[in-house]
């Protein structure tokens, strides 16, 4: 049932919208703001009292005036009409259509906060994304329904990785059931028109749903892309059985839409100015990924977001790390010295790694791997240090082919100019391993020493 409202309105602040309540409605509800210029503007009601409403007016808030403001209250939530051509499309970043093509083919209308769900329906995540990248790949592997953010930073090349994951990943099995849905979030008109550019040249964009917010849009419209996007991930996942990536940029321009929001309202802020509710309402949306028993698709996340400052101590990284399982973070120093991609490994981490290789997801050698590179490259740095300290010709043998390993390990298995498979990847690795001292390979197993190492010293 819609309900019309005249003439209630008494404050108009950026995109809020005050009103006096004379209806009983509820939070959340979807709204129609009309203007002297007759143009409907989507909304949603964020605050509610006994007295008055506020609204979020998800557009621009040009032309409207107090007196001729109408506002038609839909009596339910946003809503997102889905259907099965979604895939190949390019959306808004409120769920409207915006390549030039024909509306969607309604088949489910779902509420863009998503569906409760049961904690106890979840199924532990498993089995391996490969992403193409040799440093995820090997060493901080993708689970299929995990949630994992990519720390960056400002200027940092995360929109050419974020294109290249999207373009590249893939499951090793069943490929043809792995779609992405991409979101960008408050990202300026140039990045725009890469990522709907690159996507469409690597071939990439009729297996991926692209949602665009632009940083000119309504920073209320920002709190709604990701639930957008997510909401047509989890139709595609759990409706219609596909396995779905996530891929969600900037998620700072999220958080600081969130804080100017929250301002406007008049809302306590906490932490630099944020709300204190940015935890749980950053959870919302990354506890939307997961495994769900008997369904047979997923939802996985990368969700990249930008460090102000480099700092990873920063209420938006840190928040989001106490949330999602691990993370991966670039490194501002690889990236000076030309180094693609500039993933700096051993503040990365992976936590649900073991949950989706070894033997029955990649390579049975593949942990003993891994876990042996995570250890030669921290034995690395510390070789380095000590070298900045007593000179190269200072240290031991041993500390000298460890300062080799560690200038190997970036210039050929962390950098490289196109996507390699999880098997170029892993022999990279026992190649870089070779040029070790044995008795230093404590994490690999006497057999593992004579099939791939031996052979290659």
């Amino acid at each position: 049932m819609r309900l019309t409202v005249e003439g209630a309105a008494t404050r108009l602040e950026g995109p809020l919208l005050f009103l006096r309540r004379t209806l009983d409605v509820g939070l959340s509800d979807a709204v129609e703001v009309t203007g002297p210029d007759g143009r409907a503007r989507l909304g949603r009601i964020a605050a509610i009292d006994d007295a008055f409403m506020t609204i979020e007016v998800l557009e621009s808030t040009a032309g409207l005036t107090l007196e001729d403001t109408v506002v038609r209250f839909h009596g339910e939530p946003l809503s997102f009409g889905l259907g099965p051509d979604i895939l190949g499309r390019v959306f808004n970043g409120v769920g409207q259509v915006i390549d030039g093509g024909p509306p969607v083919a309604v088949h489910h209308k779902v509420p863009i906060d998503g569906l409760p769900l049961n904690p106890v329906a979840r199924a532990l995540p498993r089995d391996f994304i490969e992403t193409g990248i040799s440093t995820l790949d090997l060493m901080n592997s993708l689970v299929r329904g995990q949630k994992l953010p990519l720390f960056s930073g400002g200027g940092l090349p995360h929109d050419r990785l974020a294109v290249e994951i999207a373009s590249h990943a893939r499951l090793r099995q069943g490929a043809e059931d792995f779609v992405i849905v991409f979101a960008g979030i408050g990202v300026p008109h140039d990045s725009a028109e890469y990522f709907r550019r690159s996507l469409e040249q690597g071939g990439a964009l009729e297996r991926t749903a692209l949602f665009l917010n632009l940083a000119s849009d309504s920073s209320t419209q920002r709190l709604l892309t990701p639930r957008f996007a997510l909401s047509a991930a989890e139709y595609l996942a759990f409706t219609r059985g596909l396995h779905v990536l996530v891929i969600l940029t900037d998620m700072t321009n999220y958080c600081e839409a969130l804080r100017e929001v929250s301002s406007s309202k008049g809302e306590i802020p906490s932490r630099k100015g944020f709300p204190g509710y940015m935890y749980s309402d950053l959870a919302t949306l990354f506890e939307r990924a997961g495994c769900l028993r008997g369904s047979p698709g997923t939802l996985t996340q990368l969700s990249i977001l930008t460090m102000p400052a480099d700092d990873i101590s920063h209420p938006i990284p840190d928040l989001t790390g106490y949330i999602t399982e691990g993370q991966i973070v670039l490194s501002r120093d690889l990236d000076r010295r030309g180094i693609y991609p500039p993933v700096n490994v051993l503040p990365s981490l992976s936590r649900l790694m073991k949950d989706g290789i070894g033997g029955q997801y990649t390579d049975p050698d593949h942990p003993a791997l891994a876990s042996q590179l995570y250890a030669a490259c921290a034995r690395a740095a510390q070789a380095r240090v000590l070298a900045s300290v007593v000179g190269e010709e200072g240290l031991s043998e041993t500390d000298r082919r460890y300062l080799r390993f560690g200038s190997s390990f970036e210039q050929t298995l962390a950098s490289q100019d196109e996507a390699r498979s999880l098997e170029q990847s892993m022999a990279l690795g026992w190649n870089l391993l070779a040029g070790l001292p044995v008795s230093e390979l404590t994490r690999l197993s006497d057999a593992q020493i004579a099939r791939h190492i031996e052979g290659r010293a």
